[in-house]
């Protein structure tokens, strides 16, 4: 049973200059257990999209099912189920690691002896333990995106959205953060639904990539079928790969799609 099923999802805003669909119609499958790498161009409908299934916004039609759950009826139900991590994060730089990770879990229902257990478990995990008693502000970047992936785990989510996890980090944070996100997938079996723009990030971590662009899927597959069917090689760069999926590449260390 797929753990993300989309049929025609759409999202339309209504604008002083009338409607804009930002999405059109996505039709997507994840299995349990995938690492998913969620591509598209700026204004393609990705952000949208993923706002969707985290359930921050509503759809205007179709219909999805995320974690078993009815992404519209049952919004509640999809929400206990699943972490975000967004771009930004969102931790108070006054309190410490420790107490951020409790509040969090005490905010899933946990009680504090099982928050205070979790927070422990994930500060293992994750690589935080000397970092509990320090304040959230005083945090470098790759430590605050360890942070931000420890909150969306606390509850033991089944599929864990991930909003350009390593934007901002640098290279030997970003490679630290890769095989964080591996290791949460091998020694749970959670499902990871990634967004990104750096190409090389998708094509070492995805088990899949799914490209939309104009508010619908243009092409899915493995990066190495992907890079064959549109490359005409498996050894081709997937910036060669995205650009002539959607016409449109990513310069080298730049997040902004360029048209050619």
């Amino acid at each position: 049973m797929p753990i993300i099923s989309t049929a025609g999802l759409a999202r339309t805003f209504q604008t002083k200059n009338g409607p804009v669909e930002a999405v059109r119609g996505i039709d997507l499958t994840v299995r349990p257990g995938e690492i998913i790498g969620f591509l598209g161009p700026n204004g393609a409908g990705k952000t949208t999209t993923l706002r969707m299934l985290t359930t921050l916004l509503p759809p205007t039609g179709g219909a999805a099912t995320v974690a078993g759950f009815d992404l519209e009826r049952e919004p509640e139900a999809v929400r206990r189920k699943i972490g975000y991590v967004a771009q930004a994060g969102g931790v108070d730089p006054q309190i410490s690691v420790r107490e951020e990770l409790v509040t969090q879990g005490r905010l899933y229902g946990l009680g504090r002896t099982a928050a205070l257990d979790r927070a422990g478990e994930l500060a293992r995990d994750l690589g935080l333990v000397e970092l509990l008693d320090r304040p959230c502000g005083a945090l470098s970047g790759g430590q605050r995106r360890r942070l931000d992936i420890a909150l969306g785990l606390i509850h033991r989510p089944k599929v864990l959205f991930l909003d350009e996890p390593t934007t901002g980090l640098d290279p030997g944070s970003r490679a630290d953060l890769w095989d964080l996100i591996r290791s949460i997938r091998e020694r749970h079996g959670t499902t990871v639904f990634l967004t990104t723009h750096y190409l090389d990030e998708a094509d070492e971590l995805s088990d899949r990539l799914i490209v939309v662009d104009r508010g619908v899927v243009v092409a899915e597959g493995t990066p190495s079928a992907l890079k064959r069917a549109y490359a005409g090689s498996p050894d081709a760069t997937l910036q060669d790969t995205f650009l002539a999926i959607t016409g449109r590449g990513i310069a080298p260390g730049d997040a902004t799609p360029v048209a050619v």
